[in-house]
């Protein structure tokens, strides 16, 4: 199902987010964790493209075994960074072949090393683009990011606003944030696009806590802020990851509560391949 038609049914979505294991190993145990959630009916997942698209082709057979073997339905994630307009487009194309409608069209991180973040000399240069390609191939039901705190390469956050606005007017279905811990920066991100005439889905991004230094070094490299009470939390538990992701899924579970009041259309959870605290947090929700 379409992400458009997924997000127009009546109540909450529930997504989720994977990586591609790097080991035949890895992918079996991500598999089996899927399987676990697959048990809660979330209405897709997502599976990144690796820094610089350094996954591609391992993100595209993950997606189908995914959808064939789980009967998950997937969304594919696709990147600006570090490919030219050729393998962009030809990407596209075998997604098209192989019956995978959903599509996340993003900038993208750079390779791992790398620091600063260049379009390849014969590629892309803005996720807008790519949101271009896919309407004119047709089939897709297409989702690009946003970011309630701003972009962290955004000139103004007024600007990072109007790109992403633009992003909807090329043909995007949906909006999915990056990570946050404020609740108040969403509401106000919302807001803002709303008054701006975007009308289409705005979904949080939700990142229940594993660890506290993983924490730290996640939101330094995205951009996004710890609040006070937060940071208090992670004090506590600095050294003691058991009990970082106790309460992870505990913080994550009293913000997901006040969205849902606030009506959000869905909750993307960023899993980091694990099961355990997905659960925690809608079992805690009555999910």
């Amino acid at each position: 199902m379409k992400l458009a038609d997924l997000y127009a049914r009546s109540g909450l979505t529930l997504s989720v987010e994977f990586f591609t294991p790097k080991t035949e190993k890895g992918e079996e145990t991500l598999l089996s964790e899927i399987a676990v959630i697959k048990r809660l009916n979330p209405g897709f997942c997502s599976v990144t493209y690796g820094a610089g698209g350094s996954t591609r082709e391992k993100t595209v057979d993950l997606i189908e075994i995914i959808r064939k073997r789980l009967g998950l339905e997937a969304m594919c994630h696709l990147t600006v960074v570090s490919q030219s307009k050729d393998e962009a487009r030809a990407v596209l194309k075998m997604l098209k072949e192989k019956g995978i409608e959903n599509l996340l069209a993003l900038g993208g991180d750079p390779p791992q090393g790398v620091s600063d973040w260049q379009p390849h000399p014969d590629g892309f240069h803005y996720a807008i683009e790519l949101v271009q390609e896919a309407v004119v191939l047709g089939g897709f039901s297409i989702a690009v990011a946003g970011f309630p705190e701003i972009h962290p390469r955004a000139v103004s956050r007024d600007a990072d606003l109007k790109f992403l606005k633009a992003k909807v007017d090329a043909g995007a279905d949906a909006i999915i944030t990056q990570l946050f811990f404020d609740n108040d920066d969403y509401f106000r991100f919302v807001d803002d696009l709303r008054k701006m005439g975007v009308t289409v889905p705005v979904v949080p991004g939700v990142l229940p806590i594993l660890s506290a230094s993983q924490i730290r070094r996640f939101t330094e490299l995205c951009g996004a802020k710890i609040p006070p009470k937060l940071a208090r939390e992670l004090g506590k538990v600095e050294k003691d990851d058991n009990a970082a992701v106790e309460m992870g899924a505990e913080y994550a579970s009293r913000q997901c509560e006040e969205l849902i009041k606030y009506g959000v259309p869905g909750l993307h959870f960023y899993t980091l391949n694990k099961s355990y605290s997905f659960l925690a947090v809608c079992k805690n929700l009555g999910l």
